[in-house]
Parts: C-alpha cells; structure tokens; sequence
C-alpha cells in the first residue's frame, strides 16, 4: 500500500501574518499541527478525543518540532500543507509537512511525536507505549 499524504490547502489570512504581510513563523506550527491530526484521522477513522476508546491511549504528544523557512508566505498565499508519516519507531514516530505556494516548495516541517498512555504506576504521568502494528500499517 503506497503511503498516505494529507493534502490540504488553504489562504494566508491577515491575522497569520506580521504587519510586513509575511507569516509569523509560529503559525506554521500550528498549520503543521493541524495537519497531524487531519493525516492520523484520514489513516485511523479516528477523532483526537476517540483515541483513548480506540487504541488506549491519551494522545500523540508532541517532544520536538522543527522548520526550514525557505521562501517567505504571504497575505493572501494560497499554500498547500502535504503530511506524511515518515518513520515509526517504538513509540515515537516522526511526521514530515511540504509547504508550497504555487508549487514552489517554501517550508520544510518536522515533528516527533509519542504514542502514550497514562502511566499504570503514576497516573498523574504518561509515557510512551509500543505503537500496534496495525496502527502502523495503516500509514502505508
């Protein structure tokens, strides 16, 4: 099964940007964000808040996250995000984001991200558990 792709598109809005007109770098991060969760719906059929039902788990936390800023965006850019699982390991796995503007690639986007459950000896806690097969396979 060939690997799933989030595509999505949408425009630069005014309240993304700085007065110059050009993204604040923070935003990407949530467009990036939003793009996790949109990819792990298309792949599992399952909503953030149907997680824990499903597979046991609290979430996908978050543990690093970085960007290449490449070409400058704009007020008004229409820009299309494509997400993709990259690697699993265990417990964490890595997202990749491609950030265009008119087919121009203009960031690169990274997270790592965990597969966690409350902790059983600290429920105040979480921690990484073994990512299922099947979850995995589902990403192609």
């Amino acid at each position: 099964m060939p690997p799933i792709i989030l595509r999505r598109e949408l425009t630069i809005a005014w309240g993304d940007c700085d007065p110059a007109g050009i993204v604040f770098n923070p935003r990407f991060f949530e467009f990036f964000d939003a793009s996790t969760w949109q990819l792990f719906d298309a792949a599992l059929g399952v909503k953030p808040h149907e997680l824990n039902a499903a597979y046991g788990i609290i979430g996908i936390p978050l543990v690093d996250a970085g960007a290449n800023f490449l070409k400058a965006v704009k007020f008004g850019d229409t820009i299309e995000i494509a997400s993709r699982a990259a690697k699993f390991g265990r417990s964490s796995f890595q997202i990749e984001h491609r950030l265009s503007v008119g087919g121009g690639l203009h960031v690169e986007g990274h997270e790592t991200r965990v597969w966690a459950a409350k902790d059983p000896a600290d429920p105040e806690k979480i921690k990484g558990i073994p990512i299922p097969a099947e979850v995995i396979a589902k990403f192609g």
